[in-house]
């Protein structure tokens, strides 16, 4: 009985949008306005447990899930100016290199766009590279047809775009995966 009224409970917790600290802090006379119930009043929420008291006094792993993501620290990030600086001269530089790797090959369907800051390489049935600027985290993303998304920072230590999950360089992913795809070699460094 105890489990069916916890379980009635977190659903009507999720339903509602409240996490168990703003029932808490319900005076006996609130209301809960804009559901379905027309008005219900905290002390019937909380005459479904049988000690409200306890439940509010005591963490629970539900409110964990109610706290924001950690903070992010900004203070290694370049400056904005540098980012579009270093992001556009990647870009624009692939950009030139996508292009003549295009007419060195022969692949139906090869198509290279740029627009909005997005670099868009169609490899015809073989799949899409998408390369973007990410400003507000100053990463690139890549979109890849054999590895899927990922998020590259600029290294200062190494000068280049590094994936933090692996330590792998943009340029090298692109150089690997073009020549499995195409079957020729590019060098974009």
């Amino acid at each position: 009985m105890m489990a069916s009224k916890l379980l009635l409970q977190r659903r009507l917790f999720r339903f509602l949008q409240l996490s168990p600290y703003s029932l808490c802090s319900f005076s006996s006379s609130s209301s809960i306005h804009g559901s379905p119930f027309h008005s219900v009043k905290a002390t019937e929420i909380s005459s479904l447990s049988t000690s409200s008291r306890n439940f509010c006094s005591q963490k629970s792993n539900l409110v964990d899930q109610f706290h924001g993501p950690a903070p992010i620290d900004y203070s290694s990030l370049l400056q904005e100016g540098d980012f579009h600086r270093l992001a556009e001269s990647t870009i624009h530089n692939l950009q030139e290199k996508f292009e003549d790797y295009g007419d060195s090959i022969d692949l139906d369907g090869f198509d290279i766009d740029y627009g909005n800051d997005v670099l868009t390489v169609k490899l015809g049935e073989l799949g899409t590279y998408v390369l973007n600027k990410q400003t507000p985290n100053r990463q690139l993303w890549l979109s890849s047809p054999l590895s899927g998304p990922s998020r590259f920072d600029w290294d200062q230590d190494t000068k280049a775009w590094i994936y933090r999950r692996n330590k792998a360089k943009l340029y090298k992913i692109l150089e690997d995966e073009l020549e499995q795809l195409c079957g020729k070699t590019i060098v974009l460094s």
